[in-house]
């Protein structure tokens, strides 16, 4: 594989023509789909990719990683992975932060997206995450960047049916060494600005977002921007937290592809 090229996986199917994406968030890698590649790959070719940094993207294009990042240079690694495999256009399923990635994308190249599933999406921080993100940032540099994950991961995932998720975030976590957090993290002062323009400049792309209902923190803005965006459409799933995927993987599986079914 190519030095200059994220770490990537695909599932070829015999017959479908459509390609479906996965964008992890920050902090994550690809195996957190791992719940959901046996349900689609029997409709789909699928593209899973690890973000640089993350997973076995994580020693790969250091003359890039020494640079800032910001959320259209992590973007356009995405793309040219698209590019190299030669995918024209295809659906994208994104988490937590990457699903603000998957909209840039689309912000970028909207002839490639032809749909989104947005899951556990950040579309902005509330005065109690902008809080908790101030305090990070304060503080990366003088506390191990593991003691503010599992913070963090408490936080955005409290309850007891979500300690698959934080155990799966927290292990994926490992794999960053502090400057690849401390990097990372410096993405979370674009993510207000992003929601501004995001929300004031609506893209016709079919776009869901699954959101557990228990997802305290981003669920209420996402309300907020469907109601505005008629491309949009809200599914809450029950009893289920931040990580719908991993925490409710039928109902993530079975809402995501009937959706990307009645696009394509």
């Amino acid at each position: 594989m190519s030095e200059n090229l994220l770490f990537h996986k695909t599932y070829p199917h015999p017959t479908s023509k459509e390609w479906v994406v996965f964008v992890h968030g920050a902090g994550g890698s690809s195996s957190i789909w791992f719940k959901q590649i046996r349900a689609y790959k029997e409709h789909f070719n699928l593209l899973f990719v690890d973000l640089r940094g993350h997973g076995k993207s994580n020693q790969l294009i250091k003359g890039i990683m020494a640079s800032g990042y910001t959320f259209k240079s992590v973007t356009v690694d995405i793309l040219k992975v698209l590019d190299h495999l030669k995918i024209q256009s295809a659906h994208f399923v994104g988490m937590s932060l990457g699903t603000i990635i998957v909209r840039n994308i689309a912000e970028l190249s909207a002839h490639r997206v032809r749909s989104m599933v947005l899951g556990g999406a950040v579309t902005r921080f509330n005065t109690r995450s902008q809080l908790l993100v101030n305090i990070g940032n304060w503080s990366k540099h003088i506390i191990p960047y593991m003691w503010l994950y599992r913070l963090f991961a408490y936080i955005v995932m409290p309850q007891r049916g979500q300690k698959e998720s934080r155990h799966l975030f927290v292990r994926e976590a490992k794999k960053l060494c502090q400057k690849e957090f401390k990097r990372w993290y410096t993405l979370t002062t674009e993510v207000n600005p992003l929601h501004r323009y995001f929300k004031d400049k609506e893209l016709p792309i079919p776009t869901l977002y699954l959101m557990g209902d228990k997802d305290y923190m981003f669920i209420h803005p996402v309300k907020e921007m469907v109601a505005e965006h008629k491309s949009s459409r809200l599914l809450e799933i029950a009893d289920c937290g931040h990580v719908c995927n991993v925490e409710k993987p039928d109902e993530f599986n079975k809402h995501s592809i009937a959706f990307i079914q009645s696009v394509s």
